[in-house]
Parts: structure tokens; sequence; C-alpha cells
């Protein structure tokens, strides 16, 4: 997994809920900015992975499994999951 995969799947994540990163942020317990594009890299360029902390944060929130996060990083090869609602949602 490369660093430009892993952000483009939180990136697919979000889309698949029809909401923005911050938003999946705020739902995940974390800062609203922690997945804006900004972060993606330190001021010096050198790229700035995403912490296994907040990718836990997301899980936990969405309810998802390590593997089901990984069906959304970008491929050419299939279509990411749609949801409506969150799976971890009871509604």
């Amino acid at each position: 997994m490369t660093h430009s995969e892993l952000w483009g799947g939180i990136c697919n994540l979000a889309d698949s809920f029809h909401i923005s990163c911050s938003r999946l942020a705020k739902i995940s317990g974390l800062d609203p900015t922690t997945f804006n594009r900004s972060k993606y890299s330190t001021r010096c360029g050198q790229p700035r992975w995403l912490s296994t902390s907040s990718l836990a944060c997301v899980l936990d929130a969405t309810g998802l499994t390590l593997a089901q996060f990984a069906e959304y990083l970008p491929s050419d090869t299939h279509e990411h999951p749609k949801y409506n609602h969150f799976p971890k949602d009871k509604s």
C-alpha cells in the first residue's frame, strides 16, 4: 500500500457515504481537518502517512474491517462499495 493509495482510500470511503473527508473525520471523532489535503505532506514535501490511530477511529465509526477498507483503495479494476449510511448503523 502506498502513501497515495492510503489517502485515496480515505477519500473514496468518504465519497461512498456521500460525505466530505472532513465530515468523515468528524464522525470518526477526529479533528475535521485531519484528512485535509494539506495534511498529505509536510512543509518540506515529505509524505505524511495517516496514523494508525486515525485509521482505527475511521474503522470503528464505519464498522468496517481493515480488509473492507482495502476495497476503497484506488483501483482501476473494480468499483468501490457505495453506502447510504454507515454499516455500523442499526437503522
